[in-house]
């Protein structure tokens, strides 16, 4: 008979200062852009920022169980990590309902079903992150009746 453990997520919420690790992003416009994200969502969101992992900048939470599986953890609501490659944006909800703003949104690339990557701030309408952010963000905490 063969016992099936659940696997622990890598990712979870740290204790790790947000403002230190976005200070130690090397590319200078990278790390310029993180902390005007920071900004964004903490407006936004109205949540402070937490580390989630070594480099996940991330803002409330959620508990959820997998549909596929029996995985089942903490995550945040939303957030950034400002990666070597792009900037990493993590809009939970999806990009289904957001077709229209992404439209508008600028230069990016989207996968992972959550994923919005930009290379600069400067490539992105700040607005239109800021309502689909909004959007996300309120889709989330009504899917999961958080306050």
């Amino acid at each position: 008979m063969y016992t099936f453990y659940m696997a622990e997520l890598k990712t979870q919420k740290t204790n790790a200062s947000v403002i230190e690790f976005l200070d130690l992003v090397d590319d200078e416009n990278k790390r310029k852009d993180s902390h005007e994200l920071l900004k964004i969502f903490t407006e936004v969101t109205k949540e402070k920022a937490t580390m989630w992992g070594s480099s996940i900048v991330g803002f409330g939470s959620y508990h959820y169980k997998s549909e596929r599986s029996k995985q089942e953890g903490d995550w945040p609501i939303t957030g950034f990590s400002p990666r070597k490659q792009n900037i990493t944006i993590y809009i939970m909800q999806g990009f289904a309902e957001h077709q229209e703003l992404i439209a508008k949104i600028g230069k990016h690339k989207v996968s992972g079903g959550s994923c919005l990557y930009i290379k600069h701030l400067s490539d992105i309408d700040v607005d239109v992150l800021k309502k689909l952010i909004q959007s996300s963000v309120k889709y989330m905490r009504e899917k999961y009746k958080l306050n």
